[in-house]
């Protein structure tokens, strides 16, 4: 049998950077979804901040889940080895200790940290 050529179109995905993730399950999936937020300056809008949210949404079957997972720590544990511990930056540090000052000052619970 004559083997015939195929045509194979990839359409690659935009690079996208995400300093938010959230990861919800059921019991067929996970689902990750990583977010952009970014704030816009708009002079025609003074009166309302303006935001730009981009989100990306990914989502496994709980088997691929846990391989990423495994595949993930592989990776940051290479990253170590290569580059140092990873730690979380100062910036990250001192804006958890404000945000734990803030809300003992105001007699409040502290909101989550999305910092991770």
């Amino acid at each position: 049998m004559k083997e015939k050529p195929i045509n194979i179109n990839i359409i690659d995905g935009d690079a996208f950077y995400a300093h938010e993730l959230t990861v919800n399950y059921t019991p067929t999936q996970f689902s990750l979804d990583f977010k952009n937020i970014t704030p816009r300056t708009d002079p025609r809008s003074q009166e309302r901040p303006s935001f730009c949210l981009k989100h990306n949404l990914i989502m496994l079957d709980p088997w691929h889940a846990k391989t990423m997972l495994t595949i993930l720590g592989n990776i940051v544990e290479r990253y170590e080895k290569d580059y140092g511990k990873i730690k979380k930056p100062a910036a990250v540090v001192k804006a958890e200790k404000k945000q734990k000052k803030n809300a003992k000052d105001k007699n409040t619970e502290s909101a989550p940290s999305y910092f991770g």
